[in-house]
């Protein structure tokens, strides 16, 4: 498609926070007692205890006790520390060594796929903007390079690694996305996990025609078992997660 105008009129995909160095400025005056590292970490407490939707730079500026203003000497906007607490998170992630070509590729997939999850259930601020930056930064890039590089020593071809990767953990993206909204109408109720799962199954055994559908759902997840609704949610998990890698294997003995 053919476009107009001089390249510098042309619409732009955002750019990073980390392609602006702006960390490294060396202007004096800067508030004392504060750097990026700090103003992040606040960040990531702030989106977990009230949520994306509450978060502002007023908000942070107050929870660390500075202006608002105070804050642009480190980012242009909110937009770059979301940028910076989504790499944070991703920071916490166990990966396994993607080098050691001795470890079953299955299950250090088994453990990045836990460990993201883990992540998502944690952080339910994560899941809206996770498409929303370019993920360049060391803990995102570290993440991905673990990844194409354990799924790349399944066996596929090398034009079918990318769809591999988007089937497991895009599969894994909706679980974690969707336990971490469970947990937090949970928490909303003040109930227990197990009492809160009783409640719902009662209310929804009571909506007229929902009979014949509750009893099927009943029995298979009396099939599928778990003493909590935590074990529950994991044997779910685990399963799926057996059926992505079981294809997977499917399509490298194919050829």
């Amino acid at each position: 498609m053919k476009e107009d105008g001089p390249p510098e009129d042309r619409p732009k995909a955002r750019g990073s926070v980390w392609l602006t160095g702006k960390e490294r400025r060396g202007r004096g005056g800067q508030p004392s007692g504060l750097d990026r590292d700090r103003i992040t970490a606040t960040s990531v407490a702030l989106l977990d205890a009230e949520g994306l939707d509450r978060f502002s730079m007023r908000r942070l500026a107050g929870e660390l006790n500075v202006t608002a203003m105070s804050l642009y000497w480190y980012v242009d906007t909110k937009d770059d520390l979301l940028e910076l607490a989504l790499d944070t998170v991703f920071g916490e992630l166990l990966l396994p060594d993607p080098e050691d070509t001795a470890a079953d590729w299955r299950e250090q997939l088994r453990t990045l796929a836990t460990e993201y999850r883990a992540m998502m259930v944690r952080h339910p601020w994560l899941s809206p903007i996770a498409g929303r930056f370019l993920n360049i930064g060391p803990h995102s890039l570290a993440f991905s390079r673990a990844v194409q590089r354990v799924v790349g020593r399944a066996g596929l071809p090398a034009h079918g690694v990318t769809g591999a990767i988007s089937a497991v953990f895009q599969f894994v993206y909706g679980y974690g996305t969707i336990e971490g909204h469970f947990h937090a109408r949970i928490a909303d109720t003040g109930l227990s996990a197990e009492e809160y799962f009783q409640q719902s199954l009662t209310v929804a055994s009571e909506v007229p025609g929902t009979s014949e559908v509750m009893k099927e759902s009943y029995a298979l997840m009396a099939a599928r078992g778990g003493d909590t609704v935590q074990e529950m949610l994991d044997r779910d998990f685990a399963f799926a997660l057996d059926l992505l890698v079981a294809g997977i294997e499917a399509m490298v003995a194919r050829g």
